[in-house]
């Protein structure tokens, strides 16, 4: 029983500021106690002249189902907590595999027989993954990769199509407010969680398990997450995926609807939000995109696609497999104790909702290196992420008897440039090799013999004297204009050859979903021997415009059936349509608390008025969301010009984003980059 003793503690710091640089976690608060599992703390505690405060212990309390931890006092504890105490100054050391999570601490004023005299319980911290830590799982030994994959709140996304890449300017923001405390309000609401909290809260400690949930929570198919996928407009009762910049509102939204999922998110969105969550729990994470990224669900590690003799699909809507121009996902820093060697670093993960992996929409973690080295029984998720990357893509042509003829086999145009930001600057890394050898090697075969997919082999009826090679090439599209796609007939063999040619352009999603035919043309042809035919397709914007929506993109089918030859061939060109840039114009650099006024111009690139235009500024730290709407239309090459100011109210260096949309163009994107001193003194 406690004795009613009083005054032997007048107070008690935690000192949060300077536990919370140390830390790198000030970013996160400075007014709340966040540190980092295997690295020692301070905190000081004030007594009265009383001797009982020679004699202190720490309890602490830990989760929803108050876990007692004991501290230990003055000895080295390999897995447990313990503190040392020097008068009023105690250093309290967590085990690098501690449980992350919020914890409650109490100080205990002990008598010298073991009786609490005085117990002070009001005192709170949140103990998150240390990559700085030699002994975490999440260690990484590089600050160069740390300063990115944790502490960078600023990205670039990769969109468009292997021809054509872009980036956009994101947001990740893990270190604006109450971002943490949403994090771990995720973790709360998963279905691990809700079905037994003991058992989910002791498997925190391992960043395996934590980012296999995140991977499942941040969509809502089958349990509280985040984010509701859509792929097609109309987006009535939420926002585009495309019109999103940053993390936190999604986040935000979320938490304020009591786990009510956000809509909408696309693939690019679901990896985003992951890398906020992933990065602000202290998992070093990076986002990944995949160009020609493939969707095998059958396991045969290839993708089917059927098509009638007009060229049009067969493939109905709800078909499983698929190739999208671009797939994100994120790959996350650790090692793997539940796996051979060899399997330690960048993991998989992939929250965009597609297929079931142990009964819920979750995939990875799945070590890199597996994926390169074709070990598919690596878990979590190694066959299906493995065909992402290398799956065959097989077109077909079922006649008018139903019977099937093969087209084309494509074997090099699935995971290519595989991108993310670079550490050093806002340039695109190309990571493609961290996920497959170089096509044709050696090494590549003996992956594919060890994954069990088929060895590459030249056809022998492909390299025949007299077989057409047909090549489609285009230059920049911008969306707005005519452009000009081009089918090029080389032929190699000695005599001419004669084919009948036949051309569509199709509108399609990001992920190859058809919205409209813009054209089809057929036409018979002949190619001297030795000698190259062009066929011109002009597409024009008056037919695409009524078919394409956010990240317009054009598809070019090409399909040649050479007179005396049973194999017709196609070739396939998917021609993203290039978007007009907002201009961005502000101080490079501004002091806290001080006014910032600065422009937003954009021109009217389309041959007819924008209606209804609307200009979407955000910047963490240095504006709210904004909306300024346009009363008047924008005309054929008119430009567009928007006054701005706003007043930083966080340092270092922060971006500003800003999105347009209207009737007729939508995803139209800028970005600056501001950085925010304490005084004028610290730019000079």
């Amino acid at each position: 029983m406690m004795a009613h003793y009083r005054g032997n503690i007048l107070d008690m710091d935690l000192r949060c500021s300077e536990n919370n640089l140390a830390h790198h976690t000030r970013e996160i608060d400075w007014e709340r106690l966040i540190v980092r599992r295997g690295q020692p703390f301070a905190i000081s505690v004030q007594c009265s002249e009383s001797a009982h405060c020679e004699n202190l212990a720490l309890v602490l309390h830990l989760g929803k189902q108050d876990e007692v931890i004991k501290v230990e006092k003055g000895s080295r504890s390999k897995d447990g907590w313990w503190f040392t105490q020097e008068r009023g100054l105690l250093t309290v050391h967590s085990p690098p595999n501690a449980i992350i999570g919020h914890y409650r601490l109490d100080v205990l004023v002990m008598s010298p027989n073991g009786h609490v005299l005085e117990k002070n319980d009001k005192h709170d911290f949140h103990l998150l993954y240390n990559p700085w830590c030699r002994d975490d799982a999440v260690y990484l030994s590089d600050e160069n990769l740390l300063q990115e994959y944790i502490m960078n709140e600023n990205g670039i996304i990769y969109v468009g199509s292997s021809s054509q890449i872009r980036g956009h300017h994101w947001h990740f923001g893990q270190f604006d407010d109450n971002v943490m405390d949403i994090c771990f309000q995720i973790l709360d609401n998963s279905n691990d969680a809700l079905r037994n909290s003991e058992k989910d809260l002791k498997q925190r400690c391992d960043p395996v398990y934590v980012s296999r949930i995140i991977s499942a929570m941040i969509n809502s198919n089958g349990d509280r997450g985040v984010l509701v996928g859509k792929w097609e407009e109309p987006y009535t009762g939420g926002v585009s995926p495309s019109k999103w910049t940053s993390s936190v509102p999604i986040l935000q939204k979320w938490s304020d609807g009591r786990a009510r999922p956000v809509k909408y998110g696309q693939c690019w969105v679901y990896a985003a939000v992951a890398c906020t969550v992933l990065r602000c729990l202290g998992i070093p994470t990076r986002h990944i995109t995949n160009f020609s990224s493939a969707h095998d669900t059958d396991g045969n590690l290839s993708v089917d696609f059927l098509f009638n003799e007009k060229m049009e699909s067969l493939d109905s809507r709800g078909r499983s497999d698929s190739t999208w121009n671009f797939h994100c996902w994120v790959e996350s820093w650790m090692t793997r104790q539940d796996l051979p060697q060899g399997n330690d670093g960048w993991q998989v993960l992939d929250p965009t909702p597609q297929e079931l992996s142990d009964g819920q929409f979750c995939c990875g973690p799945c070590p890199v290196r597996a994926i390169k080295e074709g070990n598919l029984g690596v878990k979590f998720d190694a066959p299906f992420i493995f065909a992402e990357v290398n799956a065959d893509i097989i077109n077909w042509i079922v006649r008018r008897n139903g019977e099937r003829q093969k087209i084309r086999v494509s074997e090099d145009s699935i995971g290519l440039y595989i991108s993310t930001k670079s550490v050093f600057n806002n340039s695109r890394e190309d990571v493609t090799l961290h996920y497959k050898y170089p096509e044709g090697s050696k090494k590549e075969r003996e992956v594919y013999e060890r994954a069990g997919r088929r060895v590459r082999e030249t056809s022998p009826e492909r390299t025949t004297p007299g077989k057409l090679q047909m090549t489609i090439k285009h230059a920049k599209a911008v969306f707005g204009s005519d452009f000009d796609a081009v089918v090029e007939l080389k032929n190699e063999g000695g005599v001419e050859a004669n084919a009948r040619l036949t051309l569509l352009a199709t509108s399609v999603t990001y992920n190859c979903l058809g919205r409209g035919e813009i054209d089809r043309q057929t036409k018979n042809v002949s190619v001297p021997a030795h000698k190259v035919h062009k066929e011109v397709l002009r597409v024009r914007y008056d037919d695409y415009a009524k078919y394409v929506s956010e990240q317009p993109m054009v598809k070019i089918r090409a399909l040649l059936e050479i007179q005396g030859e049973d194999n017709p061939d196609m070739a396939v060109a998917n021609i993203p349509l290039g978007l007009p840039e907002i201009l961005v114009e502000v101080p490079s650099k501004a002091v806290l608390h001080q006014p910032v006024t600065g422009s937003i111009s954009f021109t009217n690139p389309l041959p007819v008025p924008l209606k209804r235009g609307v200009f979407t500024v955000e910047g963490s730290g240095l504006v709210s969301p904004t909306v300024v709407k346009m009363h008047d239309d924008i005309g054929p090459g008119q430009k567009m010009c928007v006054k701005l100011s706003f007043t930083p109210t966080r340092a270092g260096m922060k971006k500003l984003l800003v999105d347009f949309d209207s009737d007729r163009l939508q995803d139209v994107k800028g970005a600056a980059t501001v950085m925010v001193g304490q005084s004028f003194r610290r730019f000079y």
